[in-house]
């Protein structure tokens, strides 16, 4: 499974990479302006600064929501730099985005994925990735690893290409469960990532082994 890093923050990005663990980055609007990047050049200057860090794919979003208008930005944010892909929202116009994207040979992420069926419409579209936000549905009482399980075997049922995405992913366990249920890739924050590291017993075994080697060298 892949590794992605659900942010627009660049320090955070180049430490989830220099971990070796890093496959791709997520961002949307929300994300760039959370760290003060606003307006369109600024916006596109910081996605190219994402793509120089990362080896893989980077996901811009566009803002618009109507056909025209998201070809048109697609357009420019494909031109930034061969690994972003082209993130639309789960609409018809977007699904009339993804057709046309895909026919150009654009990647696409198709992100707000809620149900089994917007998936699959959108893999028959031609999406390279769907973005189902399993901790979203969560906080509505609703099973968001039963989503992503059922987006896999229909994928497997039919060998569409398109990538499973779990998206809103909010702590390790998460990451885990996605992974058992063969979803392709899951993007989540840093520290979500950086939890899978920690466990008492091996904190305990360094202890032991540092309190060890100090006795060999008395």
């Amino acid at each position: 499974m892949k590794f992605f890093i659900d942010t627009a923050n660049l320090e955070e990005i180049k430490e989830a990479y220099s971990m070796g663990v890093l496959d791709g980055v997520t961002t949307n609007p929300s994300l760039m302006a959370k760290v003060g990047v606003k307006g369109t050049e600024a916006v596109n200057a910081h996605y190219k600064a994402i793509c120089e860090i990362v080896d893989g794919d980077v996901s811009a979003e566009v803002l618009s929501t109507t056909y025209e208008e998201m070809i048109k930005e697609g357009e420019v944010l494909a031109a930034i730099d061969p690994k972003i892909v082209v993130k639309v929202p789960m609409i018809e116009d977007g699904l009339k985005a993804i057709k046309y994207f895909s026919s150009k040979g654009i990647d696409t992420n198709c992100t707000l994925i809620f149900s089994a069926g917007q998936a699959l419409l959108a893999a028959k579209a031609g999406a390279t990735y769907v973005s189902p936000f399993i901790g979203r549905l969560d906080d509505v009482s609703t099973d968001g690893l039963q989503l992503v399980e059922d987006i896999v075997t229909i994928f497997e049922n039919y060998g569409f290409g398109t990538q499973v995405l779990a998206a809103s992913v909010r702590h390790p366990m998460h990451i885990l469960d996605c992974a058992k249920l063969g979803a392709d890739v899951a993007t989540c924050p840093l520290n979500a990532i950086k939890a899978l590291l920690n466990h008492p017993l091996t904190d305990k075994g360094l202890a032991q082994f540092i309190k060890d080697a100090k006795k060999m060298e008395e």
